[in-house]
């Protein structure tokens, strides 16, 4: 398994990086200076390290006899190159998929240049890759690659993203001050809460005016979701990321049916390098002094949606609401029975993207990996969870 080198300009780069970071700690003692993009990604790179070695779950955790097993289609060789997400091999994921693939196929090599998901759909546009990986394709990835190819790329989901586990795709939870009265809540009362009236949506590059919605269906005070007493004509003040960050893309694909019109009290919360400890902190969270969760601490009107709100990711001050698509329920609990289910509305996925026709030797590999023997070391690398018995065939099917 080899991973790209840095040459020594790039080794230069790495020296400016941490000056710059060195910069933006002495700027300003305060912690609420400006910090470069540079800065973050070398506090971001230094924070994976540890992490990603680390297993977050058991290596038993679920029982996959009831996945397919890897049934190999034909013997197959070549070298397959991957781009796209870090996450795969800054973990131990990428290497285990690679030494147990390479047992049914040892012609099989990997080239990797693993160092971000918003090289895996360009790269396959451009013809350096044979596969993508990372998180859900962009609308402005998915375009270009009509343009250039005039067809979709092929999508296979490859896990179910993290349970608690920051970076690693985390699902998203619904976040309020413990002394909110409200346990519940549904998509719909989140598109009223987080979003404006619209003229309709985006499902990838397809743009439906039957998802406008006017401000008649806005919520904007506790009282509408049935709340009384103090909290009746308390303003609902929402908290979120970044518009600039595919998380907030996914957030408006889940609740807001792909529209870009947010509420306009949203407050909105970046990763960033605090000059108060020189590291990095996942859209504000940890130990800086204008992170999300310590603005919604004192904020008991507030709510917000976060990722991997579990454990040592969501103070005791705060707590998780039950979530619904529709107000007949079920009502499901950020749990990660849940999560792996897809029983949660909210629920992250890990993809591989390729061209057609389909390679052979990527066809094979796709099969193993979302078969019992992939989804086995996915379950061993501890940080994202496995498919269901039922995924892994609905992705096989794709794959025939």
């Amino acid at each position: 398994m080899t991973q790209p080198s840095f040459p020594m300009k790039s080794r230069t780069t790495l020296i400016c990086i941490a000056a710059l970071a060195a910069a933006a700690a002495a700027a300003g003692a305060d912690g609420d200076k400006v910090s470069t993009g540079l800065a973050m990604q070398e506090a971001r790179a230094e924070g994976l390290k540890a992490k990603g070695k680390k297993a977050y779950y058991p290596a038993n955790q679920w029982d996959l006899s009831d996945l397919p097993a890897y049934l190999p289609q034909g013997e197959v060789s070549g070298t397959i190159r991957l781009w796209g997400s870090n996450y795969i091999t800054d973990g131990n994921l990428g290497g285990y998929w690679e030494k147990a693939f390479q047992k049914f196929h040892p012609g099989v090599k990997f080239e990797y240049n693993l160092l971000t998901t918003r090289a895996a759909v360009p790269s396959l546009v451009f013809g350096v890759s044979d596969l993508g990986m990372g998180r859900k394709i962009t609308t402005e990835e998915l375009q270009l690659f009509q343009r250039y190819k005039n067809h979709d790329p092929v999508e296979i989901t490859i896990a179910t993203g993290s349970y608690n586990v920051t970076g690693w795709q985390p699902s998203f939870g619904i976040v309020v001050s413990k002394d909110n009265p409200l346990t519940k809540i549904t998509i719909e009362q989140l598109d009223g809460i987080f979003g404006a009236e619209r003229l309709g949506g985006w499902v990838g590059t397809d743009w439906h005016p039957e998802f406008a919605r006017g401000p008649e269906k806005n919520i904007r005070t506790w009282g509408q979701l049935g709340l009384t007493g103090e909290w009746a004509d308390r303003e609902i003040i929402p908290y979120g990321l970044n518009q600039r960050y595919h998380q907030a893309v996914e957030i408006s694909d889940w609740i807001l049916k792909g529209s870009d019109k947010w509420n306009e009290k949203l407050r909105i919360y970046a990763n960033y390098v605090g000059a108060d400890d020189g590291k990095g902190a996942s859209m504000g969270f940890g130990r800086l002094k204008r992170g999300l969760n310590d603005d919604l601490i004192k904020d008991r009107y507030g709510v917000a949606y976060v990722a991997a709100p579990v454990g040592k990711n969501l103070p005791p001050e705060l707590k998780v609401l039950e979530l619904a698509k529709t107000s007949g329920g079920p009502f499901y609990a950020y749990t990660m029975e849940n999560l792996r289910s897809r029983k949660y509305p909210m629920t992250d996925e890990i993809y591989a993207y390729t061209d057609r026709p389909l390679d052979p030797k990527v066809r094979e590999y796709l099969r193993f990996i979302v078969s019992r023997e992939g989804q086995d070391a996915v379950m061993r690398d501890g940080k994202y969870l496995p498919l269901t018995a039922e995924l892994s065939r609905d992705q096989l099917k794709k794959l025939e």
